[in-house]
């Protein structure tokens, strides 16, 4: 069983900033790409930021220059720097981690319960 636990949302001002933080955990063997997804309602979820084991880390437009992806490997953590936050980052966000079950073969993808952000004045 592996299980992803976000945490860190919350409401915020308009220019604030928030961190999330996902750690994963139980019969893992290796994490390759660790993501975050929001979701609005009435919208499809969509990628906001990916950080693979090695590599470079991606950014939606929206978000490239003020929100910042990191991981600590050794905690199988994944980490969300969000900055400047507006009212459009309003959302729910998923953490979602490409990972590799002990005893299996191949990667699998594994998904967070979701944290609400709500960046209003």
């Amino acid at each position: 069983q592996v299980q992803l636990v976000e945490s860190g949302g919350g409401l915020v001002q308009p220019g604030g900033s928030l961190r999330l933080s996902c750690a994963a955990s139980g019969s893992i063997r290796s994490i390759y790409t660790m993501n975050w997804y929001r979701q609005s309602p009435g919208k499809q979820r969509e990628l906001v930021a990916a950080i693979p084991s090695t590599g470079r880390t991606n950014y939606a437009d929206s978000v490239k220059g003020r929100f910042t992806i990191s991981r600590d490997n050794a905690k199988n953590t994944v980490y969300l720097q969000m900055n400047s936050l507006k009212p459009e980052d309003t959302a729910t966000y998923y953490c979602n981690a490409i990972l590799l079950v002990e005893g299996r073969s191949s990667a699998t993808s594994h998904w967070g319960q979701g944290t609400q952000v709500t960046v209003s004045s």
